[in-house]
């Protein structure tokens, strides 16, 4: 019985592997006082995203059939209206579409002052070269119909309108925008500049005070940094056009009083101008703001959603690579917007028994040293994710899961740290010497490194359950509550690298030793980073896999050639670490130093060099001459084939 349905499921992986290589293309409307889209013509693939930026006089975004120009087709994208002075400054508000197939799209604009669109205002997105091509699209818009519609006033559909304030702008004491109107429906995001400010809701009569009203209103933490912009926002979403008034409650230079104020749909003229508004706020009493945040809004750190910062003040000051080499104690947690990114801090107790045997404290070493390399790596590459050169390489969706994996790597490695301190043991020393020199060559080879830190996380975490469940049965609990979201995880990353998210029923278990020996091969610059244990033995060399022999019609591997570590003699076989503790052997060829790959296998495997085969995986490190080393060894089927 089937399922699925194969064309759905070969889809929903298409477009699951685009989403981590979608693309965002900015299109100007209107600028240099222009009638026209630029480009005006341009493709997209599934997943990508359009972002429209508006500039003089006053332009729109509405989609039609290429059959009729300059009329809003039934269900179609419309921006709303954005009027703007400037030729040549983009307006404070975008809108944005995303592509969710290949076929064209035709837009205008809808402007009948001027009749836009008649004059040649036309956009297509993934236009055919032939036929119904962008040209005989923007050849019927001159000959369509007027008025153009939908009219102004029109709410905007099919897209994220966005309405961007900058908080701190240019150093002053101001926002910018700080008077605007905006349509329902809108975004409106406020970032987050030097030095110190706050985002509060207030009524009009009490400047520099919280609004007081049922359900109260939004209100965002105090952000200190020196960065520009600092990576922190925070969104609300206009429900209705009633004036809003808001301000920056920062005492220090008493920023309320000294015109930091803005409003969004306030009166022109009348009582309760902007301006009105602003000199009120200049006799005002100190400003207050509330005692947790964030309220109402939705407050974002590099583009992951901290759900509360336990106060109203969010340091960002410790998210660099060094927050990777710093062990609280149990008590203490870590800066409250980790637990906001990680979904939840570690545990309050981990109900732990009487005693821990030494064996558990040995593992547990083991797996902090394994979750060290992790947190490092990840805090490293997530850096230039979030501001560095790669921050343009994914949509803030997939950079939000990543920097949520960020967060929980840390919250994970306490349940090592926290136990060990609590029974009186050393921690593992944080080595700040591991070379990531080629992880970090570029984001792909940085996201496979952190897949394979997951599986040596995941594999050696099952080795520990294995081996502590009857001598330490409280760690049953503690280890394997951690493996849900690596194993969640390691699902997107293996989407991302357009891999099947899960090939195989089970995980691969991994032997601790084996597991340390790895990060210690492949990533420790010198002794201060070696394997807990400090049994230098258990540092076997890496194995090289010089060549793998890939059959065309299934993708899969069936052998692979590997380079024979100097001064070793004897038979060679190559230990295959499959899912669900499998362990099969294969000989390695004298001659060719070629192994073959198991048929059975599936998905990530490890291969483990020994001089000897048979042996079970808790002894596999006594027989081990190089390795492991992990391999993508395909999914049973191919996604073509169904």
């Amino acid at each position: 019985m089937s399922w699925f349905r194969p064309s759905s499921l070969a889809l929903g992986l298409a477009f699951s592997a685009s989403l981590a290589t979608a693309a965002n293309i900015q299109v100007t409307v209107g600028k240099d006082s222009k009638l026209e889209f630029n480009p005006p013509s341009i493709k997209a693939q599934i997943g990508d995203t359009i972002t429209y930026k508006f500039f003089s006089k006053n332009h729109a975004v509405a989609q039609s059939t290429f059959a009729d120009p300059c009329h809003l087709q039934d269900n179609g994208v419309f921006s709303g209206f954005t009027p703007n002075a400037s030729p040549d400054v983009a307006a404070p508000t975008d809108f944005t579409i995303t592509v969710n197939d290949t076929k064209p799209l035709w837009f205008y604009c809808p402007q009948t002052n001027g009749d836009h669109c008649q004059k040649g205002m036309v956009h297509a997105i993934n236009a055919p070269d032939t036929g119904n091509t962008f040209d005989a699209y923007k050849a019927k818009a001159q000959q369509a119909a007027t008025p153009s519609t939908p009219p102004a006033g029109t709410l905007s559909v099919g897209g994220l309108r966005k309405l961007h304030i900058d908080v701190g702008f240019n150093g002053e004491l101001m926002f910018n925008p700080n008077n605007v109107t905006e349509l329902v429906g809108t975004v409106v995001e406020f970032s987050y500049n030097p030095a110190n400010h706050s985002i509060v809701q207030s009524s009009f009569d009490k400047p520099c005070q919280p609004i007081d009203r049922d359900g109260g209103g939004f209100v965002a933490p105090f952000v200190p940094t020196q960065q520009t912009p600092s990576g922190v926002t925070f969104e609300v979403t206009l429900t209705n056009t009633d004036p809003i008034w808001f301000y920056c409650a920062q005492t220090k230079k008493s920023h309320c009083q000294s015109g930091m104020v803005g409003s969004i749909n306030a009166a022109a003229e009348g009582a309760k101008t902007f301006q009105a508004f602003k000199d009120l706020a200049a006799k005002a009493s100190p400003s207050t703001i509330g005692p947790d945040t964030p309220v109402v809004g939705a407050l974002k750190l590099n583009g992951t959603f901290i759900a509360n910062v336990g106060g109203n003040v969010l340091d960002t000051t410790t998210l660099d690579p060094s927050l990777g080499g710093q062990i609280p104690p149990p008590d203490m947690n870590y800066p409250p917007y980790i637990g906001g990114m990680a979904g939840g801090d570690q545990p309050a107790n981990y109900n732990w028994g009487d005693n821990i045997t030494d064996e558990a404290v040995a593992i547990f070493k083991s797996l902090q040293y394994i979750d060290n390399f992790i947190v490092a790596l990840l805090l490293e590459g997530f850096s230039q994710l979030s501001q560095g050169q790669w921050s343009e390489v994914y949509p803030g969706s997939i950079t939000q899961s990543l920097g949520s994996l960020v967060a929980q790597s840390l919250i994970h490695r306490r349940t090592y740290t926290d136990s060990l301190q609590h029974f009186g043991k050393d921690v593992v020393s944080v080595c700040d010497k591991f070379d990531f020199a080629a992880a970090l060559t570029d984001v792909d080879t940085w996201l496979a490194t952190v897949l394979t830190g997951l599986h040596l996380s995941i594999g050696a975490t099952l080795d520990a359950l294995t081996l502590l469940a009857t001598s330490d049965p409280w760690t049953t609990p503690a280890l394997a509550t951690g493996l849900g979201s690596q194993a969640r995880m390691s699902a997107l990353v293996n989407l991302m690298q357009n891999h099947v998210a899960a090939a195989a029923p089970r995980e691969v278990l991994i032997p601790n030793t084996l597991a340390t020996s790895y990060v210690a091969s492949h990533y420790a610059t010198d002794s201060s980073c070696a394997p807990p244990s400090g049994d230098s033995a258990k540092a076997f060399p890496a194995l090289v896999i010089k060549n793998k022999t890939v059959q065309p019609d299934t993708n899969r591997v069936k052998a692979i050639t590997i380079e024979i570590p100097k001064g070793t003699t004897g038979g060679l076989f190559i230990a295959w670490l499959g899912p669900w503790g499998g362990l099969k052997y294969t000989s390695v060829d004298a001659q060719s130093s070629t192994a073959d790959v198991p048929d059975s296998l599936s998905g990530h495997v490890w291969a483990v060099l020994t001089n000897k085969d048979g042996v079970s995986a808790a002894d596999l490190d006594t027989v081990t001459v190089a390795g492991p080393e992990i391999m993508w060894v395909s999914q049973q089927w191919a996604v073509s084939d169904l």
